[in-house]
């Protein structure tokens, strides 16, 4: 059924009316397969495995030296799947959804620390069989793969840091100074048409996105609201500050910021470069808190760079 309604998507898109006619009758088969789409041009599969209480939701595709991607809070993995087009070709990308968000296990009675989340990821590298690799983060995903690294740095080959979050000593970000005003995080979305107002805060050059994927993740951001509020609550005043965790880290670091982020202020980039040995911040222009969903090639091939120059035989800090 899948296969057929992909290839009546396929007919609709050439014909174009049809597609946002479509979009708005069925947003969430036109979600789904808008999704599918996105990740059958960026070599990405979807899978499935089960660690410890969990059951997680991944994508997979390309072949070489291991890059796991770990997205952002209320976020999930296909926030990466642009952005991987341009890296499947080089790399085994690896996008999981944590637990807690997108298609994982989300319980309600277990904490969701940056701590917690470490070693969570550190089961799913053991389920793939993996011994060590790259990682990239964006937001919460940065802070989790930093404090990995930390922890892990035989594990760690290098680190790609989107606009981490948990640097509490940077300049409070508009997002952090509406947090401590009213106690309430403007990245949450209590009804599907506030999923607007997150995407408006999060993003100053927001890509295309269709209608019913707009009101898919808003629902499903309504949904996961509770979660994610205590979720957040357990981010800020329970883990542990990134800037704490930075001079532990040994890995290869490139940190890049968005200056147009209204999220986490761009001096908490400018922190990091002076506590990780040897990192380089690169900071793009014109650009919000999700470089790699707002200008994903250009991520990608600062990203490959970075890469390039660590040479191909980089290998895990002793």
């Amino acid at each position: 059924m899948r296969r057929l309604l992909s290839v009546v998507f396929v007919l609709l898109l050439l014909v174009g009316g049809g597609l946002t006619a479509f979009d708005r009758l069925a947003p969430h088969e036109s979600a789904a397969l808008g999704a599918d789409l996105e990740r059958g041009l960026s070599q990405l599969q979807r899978y499935e495995l089960d660690i410890d209480g969990f059951h997680i939701v991944y994508l997979e595709g390309g072949s070489g030296d291991p890059l796991v991607l770990v997205h952002g809070f209320g976020a999930d993995k296909d926030n990466f799947t642009r952005a991987a087009r341009s890296l499947t070709s080089h790399y085994r990308v690896i996008i999981p959804d944590l637990p807690g968000f997108g298609e994982s296990s989300k319980p309600t009675n277990v904490r969701y620390r940056i701590q917690d989340q470490v070693e969570r990821l550190d089961q799913i590298m053991q389920a793939l069989g993996l011994s060590d690799a790259h990682f990239g983060g964006s937001s919460m995903g940065g802070w989790i793969v930093a404090a990995y690294a930390a922890q892990y740095p035989a594990k760690t080959d290098s680190l790609w840091l989107l606009d981490p979050g948990g640097v509490t000593n940077a300049k409070p970000s508009p997002m952090i100074e509406a947090y401590e005003q009213t106690g309430e995080s403007p990245l949450l979305a209590k009804t599907p048409e506030d999923f607007d107002k997150v995407l408006a805060l999060v993003m100053e050059a927001p890509p295309l996105l269709p209608y019913g994927m707009r009101r898919t993740l808003g629902e499903r951001a309504a949904a996961d609201h509770d979660l994610h509020a205590a979720i957040f609550k357990q981010l800020i005043d329970d883990s542990v500050p990134l800037q704490d965790i930075a001079p532990r880290i040994t890995a290869p670091t490139l940190i890049v910021w968005g200056d147009k982020d209204r999220v986490l202020d761009i001096s908490g980039g400018r922190i990091l470069e002076q506590l990780i040995p040897g990192s380089r911040l690169l900071v793009m222009p014109g650009i919000g808190h999700l470089p790699m969903l707002e200008a994903p090639k250009q991520a990608a091939a600062d990203y490959l760079a970075f890469r390039n120059q660590l040479g191909s035989t980089a290998t895990a800090a002793p």
